[in-house]
């Protein structure tokens, strides 16, 4: 394990660089013999529930956006693909990783990038809101029509940084270890809406929450990308292979597939 790492070390210092997004990446890296956590298999990391549309079906076999955009890289690479649990909140802390990398909406920030190293983007975020069909909130157009709301977010995200600096509202926000228990919050009345990202709350709506709605989206400018221990190399061989698929068209036919459903929620004023 001394020997990879220090291997690892060396094959960084040697190919390190800045990508647009500021991101380290490795200006190059050997596909066909990339460096990785286990010898033979690629190691992608998600949440657990991992919901849909970004996963689809068991860990055993993943689709859904994230999932076939990990499998299709892991196609490219030649290698199996292994799928381990990994809590968001958890993702970003600095320090070794027992995956290759995570994969799990996760935005890139540069605070985040103090900590570890992102691919570069994959696709565009925003932030959305869902409210109880029956709640003032619903139907709220602007962002000031929320400041008096009692939101709720999971720990950790964008999402919070959204509440806290974009909507400021009056009450402080309730923070959840997970969406799925601020989704229980919402059924049970303890807050007036949830802030995730758009697509997670469409899918709330339309399969977990009886009687909701999405009242709105809000844009970020925030690109979702793919997590990997400071320094590891390997972020230059999935650069690589994203590229690819965004060449040839690939990456773009799996959010068509995927995430179309999910762009035409109407846009917050401000």
């Amino acid at each position: 394990m001394l020997v990879g790492v220090l291997v690892a070390s060396v094959l960084l210092n040697a190919c390190a660089g800045q990508s647009s997004g500021g991101s380290k990446v490795t200006e190059s890296c050997d596909v066909e013999n990339p460096p990785l956590f286990e010898k033979g298999v690629l190691t992608v990391a998600t949440d657990q529930p991992a919901y849909p549309p970004w996963f689809e079906g068991s860990s055993e076999n993943y689709s859904g956006f994230e999932g076939e955009m990990a499998n299709e890289i892991a196609t490219r690479m030649n290698l199996p693909i292994k799928w381990v649990v990994e809590p968001f909140n958890r993702s970003y802390a600095p320090g070794s990783k027992n995956f290759d990398f995570d994969v799990n909406q996760i935005s890139i920030t540069p605070e985040r990038e103090q900590a570890v190293d992102f691919s570069d983007g994959y696709f565009d975020n925003a932030q959305g809101v869902l409210g109880l069909k029956n709640s003032p909130v619903a139907s709220a157009k602007n962002i000031s029509d929320l400041k008096d709301a009692q939101l709720g977010t999971q720990v950790g995200t964008t999402s919070l940084d959204f509440i806290n600096e974009t909507i400021q509202p009056s009450k402080q926000p309730k923070i959840y270890d997970s969406t799925n228990d601020a989704k229980s919050a919402l059924e049970s009345g303890q807050i007036d809406a949830i802030v995730t990202d758009l697509v997670t709350t469409v899918y709330l709506r339309d399969n977990e929450i009886e009687g909701s709605v999405v009242v709105g989206q809000y844009p970020m400018n925030e690109e979702l990308g793919m997590l990997f221990e400071k320094g590891n190399p390997l972020v230059g061989c999935v650069n690589e292979v994203l590229g690819d698929m965004k060449q040839d068209g690939s990456l773009r036919n799996l959010q068509e597939k995927w995430l179309q459903d999910y762009l035409s929620i109407p846009t917050f004023k401000d």
